[in-house]
């Protein structure tokens, strides 16, 4: 693992770490917050899921979370949204390829030999960070926007007893049934949609559901509202009396004055929950 950067930042150090991954089969890069108590132990650690066309330093940079981080006394790991590299399959479209990862493991040719992002966000780089940071392992939250917002979800859900909450900003809740999804599934995954279902978070908030507290927010004036499809997961939210917070925000767009707007809502909802 190389160190690209540390930064002191309110009272912490934000740092930016490469390293070869087996997962994706290319180097990698993330964004680790770690907050001044990290110097006497291990902290608790919030994962941050990035969306369409972004790198681990977009949410860093502009989400404002580490000032909120630092108050609450947690870490921030902000993972790259896709592999990176040379000899790593892309498109010319942005919603597919590199910066949209979509946190699936692929299965089709050309994705298959490095976008294997769930295995890399639920099990390689967890694994990096518990043996080299000052985090806590058995306290852990995720949270994310967009198609990172999805990636929370459905990681939550299908990992029983990883997260101990999970919230998403603006998160793509359905989509096998959004051009925002079946695109992406039927490139990294082929055909069969039955190998989608657990990729959707209102299809697996109906089979499973989150053993923990939700919180989701969406701007009205979102204008991919259409493609995020809130109302789906609101419904499966209903039909499984699911133990969930969900706000539609009155003008609020995509953009990162959104996710920067409701950040210190989102970190104490989670720190609540990592030090309860």
């Amino acid at each position: 693992m190389k160190t690209l950067s540390e930064n002191t930042c309110f009272g912490g150090v934000q740092g930016v770490y490469s390293h070869a991954s087996d997962a994706c089969s290319c180097d990698m890069t993330f964004g680790l917050f770690l907050p001044e108590e990290a110097r006497d132990g291990p902290v608790p650690l919030l994962w941050y899921l990035s969306g369409l066309t972004c790198t681990h330093e977009n949410a860093m940079t502009k989400a404002g979370a580490q000032m909120w981080a630092a108050e609450q006394g947690i870490g921030l790991v902000f993972p790259d949204t896709s592999p990176r590299g040379e000899d790593v399959a892309d498109d010319e479209a942005y919603d597919l390829g590199k910066g949209a990862g979509f946190y699936v493991n692929a299965t089709e040719t050309p994705w298959a030999p490095h976008f294997r992002m769930w295995d890399y966000v639920a099990e390689e780089l967890p694994a990096l960070l518990a043996e080299h940071f000052a985090i806590d392992p058995e306290r852990q939250s995720i949270t994310g926007h967009s198609m990172g917002g999805h990636g929370a979800l459905t990681l939550a859900m299908n990992l029983p007893g990883r997260y101990r909450s999970v919230s998403a900003f603006a998160p793509i809740s359905n989509p096998t049934g959004s051009d925002w999804g079946r695109k992406q599934l039927t490139a990294y995954l082929g055909s069969d949609e039955s190998t989608w279902a657990r990729h959707d978070a209102s299809l697996v908030m109906k089979d499973k559901g989150f053993d923990g507290p939700v919180l989701v927010d969406t701007g009205t004036k979102d204008q991919f509202i259409d493609l995020l499809k809130p109302e789906a997961l609101a419904a499966a939210v209903a039909e499984r009396r699911q133990q969930a917070t969900l706000r539609l925000q009155p003008g609020y767009d995509h953009s990162y004055f959104f996710v920067s707007t409701f950040m210190e809502d989102h970190v104490t909802f989670h720190a609540n929950a990592l030090w309860a």
